[in-house]
């Protein structure tokens, strides 16, 4: 097996800004492993917080490049647990090889992703679209830009219940609000009470992520559902997720890829929390990647590739919140030239 790397500069319609940073390009890397003529494909995106750089993605991949090139026909699951182990510290590099290679092995099946997993989609949840943080003139005009069924609203600023009010005077889409680790536990409850009367569906991760005492009190008393983000990183969080949070919100990348955010997504069903799976700015890349978990999904957040100027790649297609698979097999990845 052959593993091909390239880096890209993914760059932003707009400005990109949550409570934590802001930005206008999303360095990406792409992992392509071929096969006797059959190609996959995988995507890491760098991210600050977590302290991780496109360098340092690229540098872990190398070191394990022999352990790669000499998989065979083992199972996806075979595979992460034979890699897994060199990249511990660095889930991003094994979440690009691990949807790289169950995307090459459903294509060598000749079945598309979730054919291979014996998913039906006919009940797929929509994909919600991003309003990042801005002046509230520019955050209305990005939803007239793109009319949508469902919003995810980026908070936590002085302003967070003005901009929720006034977006909902330009729109009846569903709202969904996140407030990535900016409130704490008495705003996140009084806040609750207003975002509920303006129609939002539930708040993503309203504390910083070690807060769980204070998690547990929102969660006990909170008016709307709450899920889990930064608190949910690996497989070990699902369960300590359980009595704090209502759901949880699986990051491929976080986890270390489709195989073990399956385990997560069946894990939470267990415990009887609301699945999700979210992007991390990716490409169609590793949109399409999260498209196939649909099935198991309660909500999505897959809306990374409508929010680049130029997208790298084709494979899903999303209109109107609704996914769109392509015919090809595996992801249905393939990249532009």
């Amino acid at each position: 097996m052959k593993l091909i790397v390239r880096c890209y500069d993914l760059k932003l319609k707009h400005t990109f800004r949550i409570s934590r940073k802001s930005i206008d390009f999303q360095p990406s890397l792409i992992v392509e492993l071929q096969d006797n003529g059959v190609s996959g494909f995988g995507e890491a995106t760098s991210n600050p917080y977590y302290n991780i750089t496109i360098d340092i993605i690229q540098n872990d991949i190398e070191l394990i490049r022999g352990i790669v090139e000499n998989a065979s026909d083992e199972t996806p699951e075979e595979f992460w647990l034979r890699i897994s182990p060199f990249l511990q510290n660095n889930p991003f590099a094994l979440c690009a090889l691990d949807n790289a290679y169950n995307d090459l092995y459903a294509r060598k099946k000749g079945k598309k992703l979730y054919e291979l997993w014996e998913y039906t989609t006919d009940t797929n949840p929509l994909t919600n679209y991003t309003i990042g943080i801005d002046t509230i003139e520019n955050m209305i005009a990005k939803m007239e830009e793109l009319p949508w069924p469902i919003y995810k609203i980026k908070l936590g600023t002085s302003d967070d219940i003005a901009i929720v009010s006034e977006l909902r005077k330009h729109s009846d889409a569903i709202f969904r609000v996140d407030a990535n680790c900016a409130w704490t536990v008495d705003e996140t409850l009084s806040n609750a009470i207003i975002l509920k009367d303006l129609g939002v569906e539930f708040i993503e991760q309203p504390l910083k992520a070690s807060d769980w005492e204070g998690q547990k009190k929102v969660f006990k008393n909170s008016v709307l559902p709450v899920i889990a983000d930064e608190s949910c990183i690996t497989e070990s969080d699902v369960a300590k997720c359980h009595g704090h949070f209502h759901g949880v919100n699986i990051k491929l990348m976080k986890c270390g890829g489709i195989t073990p955010g399956r385990r997560m997504i069946a894990e939470a069903k267990e415990l009887g929390l609301k699945t999700m799976v979210g992007c991390m700015t990716e490409s169609t890349v590793g949109i399409s990647a999260i498209a196939h978990l649909l099935p198991e999904l309660d909500y999505v957040d897959m809306d990374g590739a409508l929010l680049l100027a130029e997208d790298i790649a084709s494979g899903v297609t999303i209109r109107n919140g609704k996914t769109f698979y392509s015919d090809r097999t595996g992801t249905g990845v393939i990249l532009f030239e």
